[in-house]
């Protein structure tokens, strides 16, 4: 049979044969009709002689079963030819996973084929999904379509900005054995983070814009004490004493400034790295508490607790989130501390949901207008009416920190009724591994 089999196959392409020849004329049947047709309208109508008609259609169809052999050839060929597979070789997966980077290895579709851990773990998407469905960016996107039409190895910047704000470099190249037209069986895509890098440069402005500004003011104090203090005051012992300490107070000012931008500066270093540590929440609030009472005797503040005794497991950084707490009751103390006491309470969220952490204090309240922007840096709400003077950044540095853990703050205040800060943490997670309960 396999013999049989040759032999048609070697008749249909021969180029004399007769198999040959009547395929070719019957595959163009329907072009020797209407040429028939024509003929006969022309012979019809005395514009085309008989014998030149005739002539004419001779002419024609020994034209079209004298067509190259080459002509029949090539479909047969393209044909016979194995299709490129769907699915890469298992040498591709190991080098896709042997690379430090993400790496994915597409079909000239767009369909993922396969992806090392690294990408399943930025870009969560499962082999046999089209690109498109994580990732959208236009400029990525085309430059996909341009390497899987058989253009060069492209590479290009582009941005996430979901959960959070990630800058990539990304690399397509084809890969494998190139078919007819130059275009390879799979196209490969490397990302390499930009993240730290961008933020790295964003950190560094900001913080140089942001210092520079806020300590102009302490400066520009302190010079003028320095230059009395050398002038019309020098012999002034009263005059010498009470300047010295508001010098005290303005270095003491910048130096925390100082501090608080830092802090600003490494949580938004490590905004897009969300925390995975266990974690015990409530752990965490009792030795806030703890640390927080020399400050609330101070205010002449008395803090309460409702807290539960059973371990409350979350994933986050301990050290974020006692700074978390730190300021927020800090803040109750020294603003709310007409109110006299300061709640600080943890309890379970409901079905499907995290714990949530409130602190509350029955000060002077705070006005609508100002609870959407209390987060922002340096903004200080109703600074005139308050004694109680500090940085502008600790709520700030709060916002940042839920954000990497991805939690979220809420307030709630009415004036004369003091404020609540709640903490809504997006799930409890349960890790089977040593809980960071150490105390403050």
């Amino acid at each position: 049979m396999a013999g049989e089999s040759a032999g048609r196959d070697e008749g249909a392409a021969a180029p004399g044969g007769d198999g040959g020849v009547v395929g070719r004329l019957g595959a163009a049947r329907y072009v020797l009709l209407g040429f028939i047709g024509l003929l006969t309208i022309l012979v019809a109508a005395g514009a085309l002689a008989l014998h030149t008609a005739a002539l004419l259609f001779f002419a024609v169809t020994l034209m079209i079963a004298a067509l190259p052999r080459g002509e029949r050839l090539v479909p047969r060929r393209l044909a016979q030819r194995a299709p490129p597979s769907v699915w890469p070789e298992t040498g591709l997966k190991q080098m896709a996973d042997a690379l430090p980077d993400p790496c994915v290895i597409l079909d000239r579709r767009g369909f993922v084929r396969y992806q090392n851990h690294l990408a399943e773990a930025a870009f969560p998407i499962r082999p046999g999904d089209p690109l498109t469905f994580r990732l959208r960016a236009p400029d990525l996107l085309r430059a996909y379509e341009r390497v899987a039409a058989g253009g060069a190895a492209e590479r290009l910047e582009f941005v996430e900005r979901v959960p959070t704000e990630r800058w990539y470099d990304a690399w397509f190249s084809p890969i494998e054995t190139r078919d007819d037209h130059g275009r390879g069986g799979f196209i490969m895509l490397l990302f390499s983070d930009k993240t730290e890098q961008r933020r790295a440069e964003r950190v560094r402005v900001d913080f140089v814009a942001n210092a520079s500004h806020e300590l102009r003011t302490p400066l520009a104090s302190l010079a003028g004490f320095i230059e009395t203090l050398q002038g019309p005051a020098r012999d002034d012992a009263v005059a010498r004493e009470r300047f010295l300490g508001i010098m005290h107070e303005q270095a003491t000012r910048m130096s925390r400034l100082i501090d608080d931008l830092l802090s600003l500066s490494r949580v938004e270093m490590k905004a897009h790295m969300r925390p995975e540590a266990p974690v015990d929440l409530a752990a965490v609030l009792r030795g806030v508490v703890d640390a927080m009472e020399p400050l609330a005797r101070e205010q002449q503040v008395a803090i309460e607790s409702r807290l539960p005794d059973a371990p409350m497991v979350i994933a986050g950084d301990r050290d974020e989130l006692v700074q978390v707490f730190q300021n927020l009751v800090e803040n109750a103390c020294k603003y709310g501390r007409s109110g006299g006491r300061v709640v600080v309470e943890l309890e379970p969220g409901d079905a499907g949901e995290g714990p949530r952490a409130t602190v509350k204090d029955f000060g002077p309240g705070i006005a609508a207008e100002h609870l959407p922007r209390l987060t922002e840096r340096f903004y200080r709400a109703d600074e005139a009416a308050s004694s109680t003077r500090g940085t502008g950044l600790g709520l700030a540095i709060v916002k940042h920190i839920l954000n990497r853990h991805r939690a979220r703050l809420v307030i709630e205040s009415q004036p004369g009724e003091g404020a609540a800060f709640i903490v809504e943490f997006a799930g409890v997670t349960i890790v089977p591994k040593r809980i960071d309960s150490t105390k403050a």
